[in-house]
């Protein structure tokens, strides 16, 4: 059975939770964890928090070991934008805008 925790609104662009993403796409927990522990990217602590919030889920709700869980699914979509604006010579602007994006854990026994 997998279980599901999302972290909404992270305030790090989809592009770059990806790149972290990719590296522990179906690992095991603690293995992932690992790794995440010595990236030194701000992503790399947004997404170990959901894989921690996603074992603890499995481990609290269904009683599920959390030495056998590894990552089934995992992935990142566009949150809101904030549009902001960056003023520029002869009275022109150029949009600045700051993505986030939400942040999805599905773990599983195996």
């Amino acid at each position: 059975m997998k279980v599901k925790a999302v972290a909404k609104d992270v305030g790090v662009s989809p592009r770059k939770v990806r790149l972290v993403i990719n590296r522990v796409r179906g690992k095991k927990v603690d293995e992932a964890l690992t790794m995440l522990n010595f990236l030194t990217t701000p992503s790399a602590k947004a997404v170990a928090k959901v894989i921690k919030s996603a074992s603890a889920n499995a481990e609290n709700n269904l009683q599920m070991s959390p030495a056998d869980l590894r990552i089934a699914a995992i992935f990142a979509g566009e949150a809101r934008t904030l549009k902001r604006f960056r003023p520029k010579s002869r009275g022109r602007i150029s949009p600045i805008l700051k993505r986030a994006s939400h942040i999805t854990v599905l773990v599983e026994e195996g």
